[in-house]
Protein backbone atom coordinates (compact mmCIF):
# COMPACT_ATOMS: atom_id res chain seq x y z
CA UNK A 1 0.00 0.00 0.00
CA UNK A 2 1.20 3.49 -0.82
CA UNK A 3 2.13 5.26 2.44
CA UNK A 4 1.20 8.67 0.97
CA UNK A 5 -2.42 7.68 0.37
CA UNK A 6 -3.61 8.11 4.03
CA UNK A 7 -2.06 11.58 4.11
CA UNK A 8 -3.93 12.65 0.93
CA UNK A 9 -7.21 11.24 2.23
CA UNK A 10 -6.73 13.12 5.51
CA UNK A 11 -6.12 16.40 3.70
CA UNK A 12 -9.26 15.94 1.61
CA UNK A 13 -11.26 15.19 4.75
CA UNK A 14 -10.02 18.42 6.43
CA UNK A 15 -10.96 20.43 3.35
CA UNK A 16 -14.45 18.97 3.27
CA UNK A 17 -14.91 19.67 6.98
CA UNK A 18 -13.78 23.25 6.49
CA UNK A 19 -16.33 23.75 3.67
CA UNK A 20 -19.05 22.21 5.78
CA UNK A 21 -18.20 24.59 8.64
CA UNK A 22 -18.60 27.64 6.33
CA UNK A 23 -21.92 26.34 5.10
CA UNK A 24 -23.05 25.85 8.67
CA UNK A 25 -22.07 29.37 9.79
CA UNK A 26 -23.23 31.28 6.61
CA UNK A 27 -21.32 33.66 4.33
CA UNK A 28 -18.23 35.42 5.53
CA UNK A 29 -19.10 38.90 7.00
CA UNK A 30 -18.92 41.78 4.52
CA UNK A 31 -17.49 45.16 5.56
CA UNK A 32 -20.15 47.91 5.44
CA UNK A 33 -19.69 51.62 6.24
CA UNK A 34 -21.37 52.38 9.57
CA UNK A 35 -21.70 55.30 11.95
CA UNK A 36 -22.26 55.60 15.68
CA UNK A 37 -25.09 58.06 16.35
CA UNK A 38 -24.48 61.16 18.43
CA UNK A 39 -25.93 64.65 18.86
CA UNK A 40 -24.75 67.66 16.92
CA UNK A 41 -25.79 71.13 15.80
CA UNK A 42 -27.21 71.23 12.30
CA UNK A 43 -28.40 73.84 9.84
CA UNK A 44 -30.69 72.53 7.11
CA UNK A 45 -31.20 74.66 4.02
CA UNK A 46 -34.30 74.14 1.89
CA UNK A 47 -34.85 75.64 -1.58
CA UNK A 48 -38.19 77.00 -2.76
CA UNK A 49 -38.88 78.08 -6.34
CA UNK A 50 -39.54 81.83 -6.46
CA UNK A 51 -40.54 84.59 -8.85
CA UNK A 52 -39.17 88.13 -8.61
CA UNK A 53 -40.96 91.45 -8.74
CA UNK A 54 -39.77 94.96 -8.03
CA UNK A 55 -41.01 96.40 -4.75
CA UNK A 56 -43.22 98.67 -6.87
CA UNK A 57 -44.19 98.01 -10.49
CA UNK A 58 -46.32 100.58 -12.30
CA UNK A 59 -47.92 100.36 -15.73
CA UNK A 60 -47.75 103.77 -17.40
CA UNK A 61 -50.86 104.55 -19.47
CA UNK A 62 -51.96 107.81 -21.13
CA UNK A 63 -54.79 109.69 -19.44
CA UNK A 64 -55.78 111.60 -22.58
CA UNK A 65 -56.21 110.55 -26.19
CA UNK A 66 -53.79 111.77 -28.81
CA UNK A 67 -50.86 111.15 -31.14
CA UNK A 68 -47.46 110.28 -29.65
CA UNK A 69 -45.09 112.99 -30.77
CA UNK A 70 -42.00 112.09 -28.76
CA UNK A 71 -40.55 109.16 -26.76
CA UNK A 72 -38.16 110.62 -24.22
CA UNK A 73 -36.51 107.44 -22.89
CA UNK A 74 -34.86 104.30 -24.19
CA UNK A 75 -35.97 100.82 -23.26
CA UNK A 76 -34.21 99.63 -20.09
CA UNK A 77 -33.33 103.16 -18.93
CA UNK A 78 -33.35 104.07 -15.26
CA UNK A 79 -35.97 106.76 -14.73
CA UNK A 80 -36.70 109.11 -11.86
CA UNK A 81 -40.00 110.09 -10.31
CA UNK A 82 -41.48 113.03 -12.24
CA UNK A 83 -39.33 112.44 -15.35
CA UNK A 84 -41.11 112.96 -18.69
CA UNK A 85 -41.33 109.66 -20.54
CA UNK A 86 -43.61 110.49 -23.51
CA UNK A 87 -45.15 113.53 -25.16
CA UNK A 88 -48.63 113.55 -26.75
CA UNK A 89 -49.66 116.16 -29.33
CA UNK A 90 -50.91 119.04 -27.11
CA UNK A 91 -52.63 121.17 -29.82
CA UNK A 92 -56.26 120.42 -28.98
CA UNK A 93 -55.59 120.57 -25.24
CA UNK A 94 -53.72 123.86 -25.55
CA UNK A 95 -56.68 125.30 -27.44
CA UNK A 96 -59.10 124.07 -24.78
CA UNK A 97 -56.87 125.62 -22.12
CA UNK A 98 -56.77 128.99 -23.94
CA UNK A 99 -60.58 128.99 -24.25
CA UNK A 100 -60.90 128.18 -20.56
CA UNK A 101 -58.59 131.07 -19.66
CA UNK A 102 -60.71 133.44 -21.78
CA UNK A 103 -63.91 132.20 -20.11
CA UNK A 104 -62.42 132.84 -16.68
CA UNK A 105 -61.44 136.37 -17.69
CA UNK A 106 -64.96 137.00 -19.01
CA UNK A 107 -66.53 135.59 -15.86
CA UNK A 108 -64.29 137.73 -13.66
CA UNK A 109 -65.38 140.83 -15.62
CA UNK A 110 -69.04 139.86 -15.18
CA UNK A 111 -68.52 139.48 -11.42
CA UNK A 112 -66.82 142.87 -11.27
CA UNK A 113 -69.70 144.50 -13.18
CA UNK A 114 -72.32 142.80 -10.99
CA UNK A 115 -70.57 144.10 -7.86
CA UNK A 116 -70.58 147.66 -9.21
CA UNK A 117 -74.28 147.41 -10.05
CA UNK A 118 -75.08 146.02 -6.61
CA UNK A 119 -73.10 148.72 -4.80
CA UNK A 120 -74.88 151.43 -6.86
CA UNK A 121 -78.28 149.89 -6.18
CA UNK A 122 -77.59 149.78 -2.47
CA UNK A 123 -77.00 153.55 -2.45
CA UNK A 124 -80.16 154.14 -4.44
CA UNK A 125 -82.08 151.81 -2.16
CA UNK A 126 -80.86 153.69 0.90
CA UNK A 127 -82.14 156.89 -0.70
CA UNK A 128 -85.42 155.10 -1.41
CA UNK A 129 -84.98 155.60 -5.15
CA UNK A 130 -85.40 151.90 -6.04
CA UNK A 131 -87.51 149.12 -4.63
CA UNK A 132 -86.57 145.91 -2.82
CA UNK A 133 -87.11 143.99 -6.04
CA UNK A 134 -84.44 145.91 -7.90
CA UNK A 135 -81.93 145.50 -5.05
CA UNK A 136 -82.59 141.76 -4.79
CA UNK A 137 -82.27 141.43 -8.54
CA UNK A 138 -78.82 143.04 -8.43
CA UNK A 139 -77.75 140.66 -5.61
CA UNK A 140 -78.96 137.66 -7.61
CA UNK A 141 -77.09 138.82 -10.69
CA UNK A 142 -73.88 139.01 -8.65
CA UNK A 143 -74.44 135.48 -7.27
CA UNK A 144 -75.04 134.19 -10.77
CA UNK A 145 -71.88 135.88 -12.06
CA UNK A 146 -69.87 134.40 -9.20
CA UNK A 147 -71.25 130.93 -9.95
CA UNK A 148 -70.30 131.30 -13.61
CA UNK A 149 -66.81 132.33 -12.51
CA UNK A 150 -66.43 129.22 -10.35
CA UNK A 151 -67.61 127.09 -13.29
CA UNK A 152 -65.14 128.78 -15.62
CA UNK A 153 -62.34 128.26 -13.07
CA UNK A 154 -63.22 124.57 -12.80
CA UNK A 155 -63.16 124.25 -16.58
CA UNK A 156 -59.78 125.99 -16.60
CA UNK A 157 -58.43 123.58 -13.98
CA UNK A 158 -59.69 120.63 -16.04
CA UNK A 159 -58.17 122.04 -19.22
CA UNK A 160 -54.85 122.63 -17.43
CA UNK A 161 -54.87 119.07 -16.09
CA UNK A 162 -55.57 117.59 -19.52
CA UNK A 163 -52.82 119.73 -21.02
CA UNK A 164 -50.40 118.49 -18.35
CA UNK A 165 -51.32 114.88 -19.20
CA UNK A 166 -49.80 115.37 -22.66
CA UNK A 167 -46.45 115.15 -20.85
CA UNK A 168 -46.53 111.55 -19.55
CA UNK A 169 -44.36 111.37 -16.42
CA UNK A 170 -43.11 108.54 -14.25
CA UNK A 171 -44.79 108.33 -10.82
CA UNK A 172 -41.89 106.31 -9.32
CA UNK A 173 -38.17 105.69 -9.57
CA UNK A 174 -37.30 102.53 -11.46
CA UNK A 175 -36.28 100.83 -14.66
CA UNK A 176 -38.24 101.06 -17.91
CA UNK A 177 -39.47 97.96 -19.71
CA UNK A 178 -39.78 97.46 -23.46
CA UNK A 179 -41.88 100.08 -25.29
CA UNK A 180 -44.50 98.64 -27.67
CA UNK A 181 -45.42 102.02 -29.26
CA UNK A 182 -43.63 104.36 -31.62
CA UNK A 183 -43.96 108.06 -32.54
CA UNK A 184 -47.15 108.63 -34.52
CA UNK A 185 -49.22 106.01 -32.71
CA UNK A 186 -52.69 107.00 -31.51
CA UNK A 187 -52.96 106.24 -27.81
CA UNK A 188 -55.73 106.52 -25.25
CA UNK A 189 -56.43 105.48 -21.67
CA UNK A 190 -58.08 102.23 -22.81
CA UNK A 191 -55.06 100.82 -24.69
CA UNK A 192 -54.45 97.12 -24.07
CA UNK A 193 -50.70 97.38 -23.51
CA UNK A 194 -49.25 100.15 -21.33
CA UNK A 195 -46.90 102.68 -22.88
CA UNK A 196 -44.17 101.28 -20.63
CA UNK A 197 -43.84 99.56 -17.28
CA UNK A 198 -41.58 101.11 -14.66
CA UNK A 199 -40.29 98.76 -11.96
CA UNK A 200 -38.77 100.16 -8.80
CA UNK A 201 -36.23 97.40 -8.12
CA UNK A 202 -33.97 99.12 -5.59
CA UNK A 203 -35.41 96.37 -3.40
CA UNK A 204 -36.98 93.25 -4.88
CA UNK A 205 -39.58 90.80 -3.63
CA UNK A 206 -39.21 87.05 -4.13
CA UNK A 207 -42.54 85.23 -3.89
CA UNK A 208 -42.59 81.50 -3.05
CA UNK A 209 -44.90 78.92 -1.49
CA UNK A 210 -44.73 76.47 1.41
CA UNK A 211 -46.98 73.50 1.98
CA UNK A 212 -49.52 73.69 4.79
CA UNK A 213 -47.67 71.10 6.89
CA UNK A 214 -44.48 73.17 6.64
CA UNK A 215 -46.39 76.21 7.87
CA UNK A 216 -47.74 74.18 10.80
CA UNK A 217 -44.22 73.00 11.65
CA UNK A 218 -43.08 76.63 11.60
CA UNK A 219 -45.89 77.59 13.97
CA UNK A 220 -44.97 74.66 16.25
CA UNK A 221 -41.32 75.69 16.27
CA UNK A 222 -41.81 79.44 16.83
CA UNK A 223 -45.25 79.68 18.49
CA UNK A 224 -46.92 81.73 15.74
CA UNK A 225 -46.28 83.01 12.23
CA UNK A 226 -45.73 86.50 13.62
CA UNK A 227 -43.02 85.21 15.94
CA UNK A 228 -41.54 83.16 13.11
CA UNK A 229 -41.18 86.21 10.87
CA UNK A 230 -39.58 88.15 13.72
CA UNK A 231 -36.90 85.60 14.64
CA UNK A 232 -36.32 83.60 11.45
CA UNK A 233 -32.73 83.82 10.17
CA UNK A 234 -31.84 85.66 7.00
CA UNK A 235 -32.50 83.85 3.74
CA UNK A 236 -30.48 83.56 0.54
CA UNK A 237 -31.45 83.66 -3.12
CA UNK A 238 -30.15 81.31 -5.78
CA UNK A 239 -30.31 82.98 -9.19
CA UNK A 240 -31.42 81.23 -12.36
CA UNK A 241 -27.76 80.66 -13.38
CA UNK A 242 -27.18 78.64 -10.20
CA UNK A 243 -25.13 81.32 -8.43
CA UNK A 244 -25.99 82.59 -4.97
CA UNK A 245 -27.02 86.26 -4.88
CA UNK A 246 -24.41 88.07 -2.74
CA UNK A 247 -26.86 89.90 -0.44
CA UNK A 248 -29.15 88.19 2.05
CA UNK A 249 -32.80 89.03 2.62
CA UNK A 250 -35.59 88.43 5.11
CA UNK A 251 -39.07 86.96 4.91
CA UNK A 252 -41.33 89.93 5.60
CA UNK A 253 -44.84 88.79 4.69
CA UNK A 254 -47.01 85.68 4.58
CA UNK A 255 -50.46 85.14 3.09
CA UNK A 256 -53.33 84.84 5.55
CA UNK A 257 -55.07 82.16 3.47
CA UNK A 258 -54.27 78.75 1.99
CA UNK A 259 -54.61 78.22 -1.75
CA UNK A 260 -57.51 75.77 -2.17
CA UNK A 261 -56.16 74.23 -5.38
CA UNK A 262 -52.55 73.70 -4.25
CA UNK A 263 -52.80 73.58 -0.47
CA UNK A 264 -49.87 76.00 -0.28
CA UNK A 265 -49.30 79.32 1.45
CA UNK A 266 -47.57 82.26 -0.27
CA UNK A 267 -44.55 83.91 1.36
CA UNK A 268 -42.54 86.98 0.40
CA UNK A 269 -38.85 87.61 0.97
CA UNK A 270 -37.32 91.06 0.51
CA UNK A 271 -33.77 91.51 -0.81
CA UNK A 272 -31.77 94.74 -1.30
CA UNK A 273 -30.83 95.24 -4.95
CA UNK A 274 -28.53 98.28 -5.16
CA UNK A 275 -26.71 97.10 -8.31
CA UNK A 276 -29.95 96.13 -10.09
CA UNK A 277 -28.62 92.59 -10.56
CA UNK A 278 -32.08 91.12 -10.01
CA UNK A 279 -34.83 92.26 -12.36
CA UNK A 280 -38.60 92.27 -12.24
CA UNK A 281 -40.02 89.08 -13.76
CA UNK A 282 -36.95 86.94 -12.99
CA UNK A 283 -36.94 83.52 -11.33
CA UNK A 284 -34.77 81.62 -8.88
CA UNK A 285 -34.96 79.91 -5.50
CA UNK A 286 -35.25 81.21 -1.97
CA UNK A 287 -32.98 79.27 0.39
CA UNK A 288 -34.29 79.07 3.97
CA UNK A 289 -31.93 77.83 6.71
CA UNK A 290 -33.34 76.00 9.74
CA UNK A 291 -31.04 75.74 12.78
CA UNK A 292 -31.25 72.82 15.20
CA UNK A 293 -29.07 72.27 18.27
CA UNK A 294 -28.45 68.98 20.06
CA UNK A 295 -30.12 66.93 17.33
CA UNK A 296 -29.37 63.53 15.84
CA UNK A 297 -28.57 63.50 12.12
CA UNK A 298 -28.39 60.51 9.77
CA UNK A 299 -27.49 60.51 6.07
CA UNK A 300 -30.35 59.77 3.71
CA UNK A 301 -28.25 56.97 2.22
CA UNK A 302 -28.62 55.20 5.56
CA UNK A 303 -32.40 55.03 5.17
CA UNK A 304 -35.00 53.32 3.03
CA UNK A 305 -38.76 53.79 2.77
CA UNK A 306 -41.47 51.19 3.05
CA UNK A 307 -45.14 52.18 2.82
CA UNK A 308 -44.36 55.82 3.68
CA UNK A 309 -42.33 54.76 6.70
CA UNK A 310 -38.59 55.38 7.04
CA UNK A 311 -36.18 52.69 8.27
CA UNK A 312 -32.49 52.28 9.04
CA UNK A 313 -30.48 49.17 9.79
CA UNK A 314 -29.08 48.98 13.30
CA UNK A 315 -26.08 46.71 13.73
CA UNK A 316 -26.81 44.39 16.67
CA UNK A 317 -24.49 41.42 17.29
CA UNK A 318 -23.01 42.01 13.83
CA UNK A 319 -26.41 41.60 12.18
CA UNK A 320 -28.59 44.14 10.36
CA UNK A 321 -31.82 44.84 12.23
CA UNK A 322 -34.45 47.01 10.49
CA UNK A 323 -35.52 49.89 12.76
CA UNK A 324 -38.21 52.47 12.02
CA UNK A 325 -37.28 56.10 12.67
CA UNK A 326 -39.21 59.37 12.66
CA UNK A 327 -37.66 62.45 11.07
CA UNK A 328 -38.44 66.14 10.61
CA UNK A 329 -40.35 66.84 7.38
CA UNK A 330 -37.79 69.33 6.07
CA UNK A 331 -34.35 68.23 4.95
CA UNK A 332 -31.45 69.46 2.84
CA UNK A 333 -31.70 66.55 0.40
CA UNK A 334 -28.70 64.80 1.99
CA UNK A 335 -29.56 64.26 5.66
CA UNK A 336 -32.48 63.72 8.00
CA UNK A 337 -32.88 64.99 11.54
CA UNK A 338 -34.13 62.06 13.64
CA UNK A 339 -36.80 62.75 16.25
CA UNK A 340 -37.46 59.17 17.40
CA UNK A 341 -36.30 55.58 16.86
CA UNK A 342 -32.56 55.88 17.60
CA UNK A 343 -30.51 56.52 20.71
CA UNK A 344 -27.06 57.99 21.19
CA UNK A 345 -24.44 55.31 20.64
CA UNK A 346 -26.45 53.15 18.23
CA UNK A 347 -24.46 51.76 15.30
CA UNK A 348 -26.22 51.94 11.94
CA UNK A 349 -25.29 51.17 8.35
CA UNK A 350 -24.54 54.56 6.80
CA UNK A 351 -24.71 53.74 3.06
CA UNK A 352 -26.63 51.42 0.79
CA UNK A 353 -29.42 50.58 3.22
CA UNK A 354 -31.72 49.75 0.31
CA UNK A 355 -29.40 46.90 -0.76
CA UNK A 356 -29.30 45.12 2.60
CA UNK A 357 -31.72 42.55 3.97
CA UNK A 358 -32.84 41.84 7.51
CA UNK A 359 -30.29 39.65 9.29
CA UNK A 360 -27.41 40.37 6.92
CA UNK A 361 -24.12 39.81 8.72
CA UNK A 362 -22.28 43.13 9.01
CA UNK A 363 -18.61 43.65 9.62
CA UNK A 364 -18.80 47.28 10.86
CA UNK A 365 -16.42 49.80 9.37
CA UNK A 366 -17.19 52.46 11.93
CA UNK A 367 -16.87 56.19 11.40
CA UNK A 368 -18.23 58.07 14.40
CA UNK A 369 -20.48 61.03 13.56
Amino acid sequence: MNKALPIIIGAIALTVCSCNDKKATGKAPVSYPTIVTDTTNQTLSTNYAATITGCQTVEIRPQVEGILTKICIHEGDEVRKGQVLFEIDPAQFQAAYDIAVANVNSAEASVSTAKLVLDSNKELYDEKVISDLELNTAQNELSEAQAKLRLAQAELEKAATNLSYTMVKSPVNGVASMIPYRVGALVRSTITEPLVTVSDDGDIYAYFSLAENQMLEMVRQYGSLKNALAVMPEVEFKMSNGEIYPLKGRIDAVSGTINNSTGAISYRAKFPNPDRLLRDGGTGSVIIPSEYSGCMVVPQGATYELQDRIFVYKVIDNKAVATEIHVLPNSNGREYIVTDGLQIGDTIVSEGAGLIKEGTIINPNINKQ
